[in-house]
């Protein structure tokens, strides 16, 4: 049977995602880039994009018109099945255009050889 929310697991995760965070915070490009899998078939759902591969996702991020993501993350909640498959979600609130609004992130985690990779990812707004 697969162990669920193993501590040492979620742990893991949860340090990493707090890594994409401070990455998403001060636009570094390279962390963001690195904790991504570098594939064809890794999807990341925004606001207003749809981006498939790493490729359309690195140059949505390089060419982002606000590169700072200044937000607050609450309801931050990471469940692991086994010791290689993760998922992170999170409630967030940012200031748009003098306008506080709430959002929501997903993402899905794989570890492979290589570490741990966001392999789907998901960001939307509350009306």
């Amino acid at each position: 049977m697969t162990s669920i929310n193993d501590p040492a697991v979620v742990a893991e995760v949860t340090d990493l995602y707090l890594q994409y965070e401070e990455a998403l915070a001060n636009n570094n490009l390279e962390v963001m880039d690195s904790l991504f899998w570098d594939a064809p078939e890794v999807v990341r759902f925004g606001v207003a994009e749809n981006l498939y591969g790493s490729e359309e996702i690195r140059n949505f991020r390089a060419s982002r018109p606000n590169p700072k993501i200044e937000r607050e993350i609450f309801n931050l909640k990471v469940v692991t099945f086994g010791n290689d498959t993760a998922t992170v979600t999170l409630e967030f609130r940012r200031i748009i255009n003098g306008v506080e609004r709430v959002g929501r992130q997903s993402q899905t985690w794989y570890k492979f050889a290589a570490g741990w990779k966001v392999v789907s990812a998901h960001v939307s707004l509350l009306p």
